[in-house]
């Protein structure tokens, strides 16, 4: 037993280079062309393709080198083929190892036929240093992977053997051993070799270099076999004395499993020994004095746990649990009364306060808790036409398009959506420009925000002076739901954009205001702020606002509302004027005679037109 745990760390602590170094005398093929053709693709994990470095050095390390000896080259291929060195490069294994332990993966597919036809018509070419087809210099590829093709190998595999090429196919982990034999050179069990993981590939590598070389391992000594080593052709196998069975590493030796008789009594688990077994208990299980029953640990009881309120005993262990209303600290040990607004769906419209074990709602300055207790106030006696301009450009990115839909569904939440309120349209700009919803189409504020949540990101350009063309010539027009200008209700238009625009905004922007628009403009990371300074009403600094990025959007919130909620802002100084007072009742009267002139005019010229229709009958009869 002390000699399988000294061979098994010695394993866990030699590199594999090291292991194939050490396994013997340099090898002596004679001459030999040997190419490694190595799988560098995606699913090879960093760790695994230094193992497979490792590997190559180790083989070099092991070979007769020279210009009349082996000459060996290195491609790597994942969706295309690369050549790390060519036959033709290196006569010393210093400069080979040197030009390995360099090698950067590609990381991508697992074109292994590519690999095979750059081998064969390029790697294997006297150009790259292959000896001439006359002198009978044997050819060997040895090509690793650790996944299935992404194409067809069976027929340029079968073209490369044809030309004299022997091939080695070494399949790690993943590998699909139907495509492994396809490649592969007859007869397929010296020529296949499929291992378990990366950390196993120094197997193939000592039978490689046995059929390689043609060494007796068995003699040499270095096999690793625990019992017994039997010498095959070109390759060995470990086999076990009498009373034990081969390990799953197939060197080490098990004794039979006593344990699996079934009469040991142990309550866990049974651990077996060579000729004998002994109990074991689970993590968490202490063995009773009978050496076959368990007993749980109570950790709690050796009085080393530190917990500030309470200790609880579980099986990896001490865990300190705290009273109601405290939270665990990351010290695993203290604890401190829990942020009841961080830990609960608390449901407040605007900010919650932690108190103790309670919490309490409160709302923006100029606005009062409702009955409720977690709702505010909104904007009322709001009579506002709104219309938000949002940039769907492709500098936004879809991530940050839903924040940006979310930021404009909080600007609803503190408006009075309806139609005798504040009504609300929103157009999305790119490269061209799309009205998703008008100002007359929705008249609760609910229904805004279903429409706000469904809108599809654009992407593409940013024509902010487009848009605001757009804005101007339709959105606030009445065909699209905008009160009649007699009414005097404030039209309101809001400029969200997160970046320079291509082409002109000046004109628009200025007529815009000239239209009696009054227009804001938010900004957020590369807008430009002489742009929005240009689309914003004076005094600009009142009328726009900026946000270094999308994550912190939401402080512009109180400046808004502050501004477009007419209580507080907009609406001062403009008067609101009612249908009743006496303007606006001549204003009306003047509108209602002239559609009834119109009505008549219409109506005594179809009278006509039946005169006509009747005369014309009368005639034909």
């Amino acid at each position: 037993m002390r000699g399988l745990c000294w061979l098994v760390l010695l394993l866990l602590h030699l590199p594999w280079e090291t292991q194939l170094q050490s396994a013997g005398p340099r090898c002596h093929t004679g001459p030999l062309d040997l190419v490694f053709v190595i799988d560098s693709s995606r699913s090879v994990r960093p760790f695994e393709f230094e193992t497979m470095r490792q590997f190559l050095v180790g083989l070099v390390r092991g070979l007769n080198v020279g210009p009349n000896a082996t000459r060996v080259g290195v491609i790597q291929y994942s969706s295309q083929v690369q050549s790390v060195f060519p036959l033709r490069a290196f006569s010393r294994r210093e400069d080979m190892v040197r030009a390995i332990r360099d090698l950067v993966p590609l990381a991508q597919g697992t074109m292994t036929g590519l690999a095979i036809q750059y081998a064969m018509n390029v790697a294997f070419s006297v150009a790259e240093g292959a000896r001439p087809p006359e002198e009978r210099v044997p050819r060997v590829a040895v090509i690793v992977t650790d996944g299935r093709p992404q194409d067809r190998v069976a027929e340029v595999a079968a073209q490369a053997r044809a030309r004299g090429i022997e091939i080695y196919a070494v399949g790690v982990q993943r590998a699909d051993v139907g495509s492994l034999r396809a490649m592969a050179s007859p007869p397929l069990e010296e020529h296949v070799f499929l291992v378990e993981s990366f950390d196993l590939i120094q197997e193939f590598g000592l039978q490689f270099q046995g059929r390689l070389c043609g060494k007796d391992w068995c003699v040499e000594g270095r096999h690793g076999c625990q019992h017994q080593c039997v010498n095959a052709r070109g390759t060995f196998h470990c086999a076990c004395y009498r009373g034990y069975k081969l390990a799953a590493d197939n060197k080490s030796c098990l004794a039979i499993d006593l344990c699996a008789e079934g009469t040991h009594g142990c309550e866990h688990h049974c651990v077996n020994s060579p000729g004998s077994y002994f109990c074991r208990c689970q993590v968490g299980f202490v063995l009773q004095q009978n050496q076959r029953s368990c007993r749980a640990i109570d950790y709690c009881s050796f009085g080393n746990h530190s917990c500030q309120h309470e200790c609880v005993s579980t099986l990896g262990g001490p865990r300190c649990h705290c009273r109601e209303g405290h939270d665990l600290q990351p010290d695993g040990r203290s604890c401190q009364v829990r942020d009841l607004c961080n830990g609960v769906d608390h449901g407040c419209e605007f900010q919650c306060v932690s108190e103790g074990l309670s919490y309490r709602c409160l709302c923006p300055e100029g606005r009062q808790l409702q009955a409720d207790g977690k709702s505010c106030s909104r904007c009322r006696e709001g009579h506002v036409d709104l219309v938000l301009l949002v940039d769907g450009s492709k500098s936004v990115r879809p991530q940050n398009f839903e924040l940006v839909k979310r930021f404009v569904n909080q600007i609803v939440d503190f408006l009075d959506v309806s139609p005798e309120g504040t009504r609300v349209g929103l157009v999305q700009f790119s490269s061209r420009v799309r009205t998703e919803f008008p100002l007359g189409r929705y008249g609760t504020a609910a229904e805004v925000k279903q429409a706000v949540l469904a809108v599809e990101y654009m992407e593409r350009g940013t024509m902010t002076g487009l848009a605001l063309r757009h804005m101007v010539e339709h959105s606030f027009s009445e065909a699209q739901g905008a009160r009649p200008r007699a009414l005097n209700v404030p039209r309101v238009g809001l400029v969200f954009t997160d970046g320079r625009s291509q082409d002109d905004i000046s004109v628009w922007a200025a007529r815009a205001k000239e239209e009696g628009i009054v227009m804001y403009a938010v900004g957020v990371g590369k807008a430009v702020e002489a742009e929005l300074r240009e689309i914003a009403s004076e005094p600009a600094e009142q009328h726009m606002s900026y946000a270094p990025d999308f994550g912190t959007m939401t402080h512009l919130l109180e400046n808004l509302k502050g501004s477009i909620c007419p209580e507080e802002g907009i609406s001062a100084g403009t008067e609101l004027r009612s249908p009743c007072e006496c303007e606006s009742l001549v204003e009306f009267e003047g509108r209602t005679l002239g559609a009834l002139e119109n009505l008549t005019r219409n109506l005594a010229q179809l009278t006509a037109r039946l005169e006509d229709l009747e005369n014309h009958l009368a005639n034909h009869k």
